[in-house]
């Protein structure tokens, strides 16, 4: 089931990546392209919360990402490693995915549909913003913040 998975979040990518780069997809026509690239339901609802989570939680994400790559501003990384980085993060955030699963899979699309250098850029970003997650859930507050 991991590599449907992995089909799934390359779909996925190319959805978040259009959105970004031209925001005019209809939730109607985002529906259709991933039923007409997936044709499997499981993989289409995994799909889809993907793409929904990532789009509902994109501010936050986008906030944590930006802290997490001081020198780097969203607006300046490529379009790709961008979205590779929200998936990324959201997935270690709000799914129940291992946080070395996310990672390895976020640098897995890097490797596939970025540039030379977005494979250890994605890895570098992801593996600080685990070990912040991780320091911040341990110590009560943070992106966990317990009430």
């Amino acid at each position: 089931m991991n590599a449907f998975r992995s089909r799934a979040r390359q779909v996925a990518l190319q959805v978040l990546y259009q959105e970004d780069l031209n925001p005019r997809q209809s939730t109607a026509e985002m529906e259709q392209f991933v039923r007409g690239r997936l044709k499997s339901k499981e993989l289409e609802a995994f799909c889809l919360s993907l793409i929904l989570g990532v789009k509902r939680n994109q501010d936050e994400l986008d906030a944590l990402l930006s802290r997490t790559a001081a020198n780097w501003s969203l607006d300046r990384m490529a379009a790709t490693d961008r979205n590779v980085l929200r998936m990324g993060a959201y997935e270690i955030l709000y799914t129940d995915t291992p946080d070395r699963v996310a990672v390895n899979e976020a640098i897995e699309l890097a490797k596939r549909f970025g540039g030379c250098h977005s494979a250890p850029f994605v890895n570098g970003i992801l593996d600080k913003f685990i070990a912040n997650d991780t320091s911040n859930k341990s110590e009560g507050h943070g992106f966990f913040q317990e009430i």
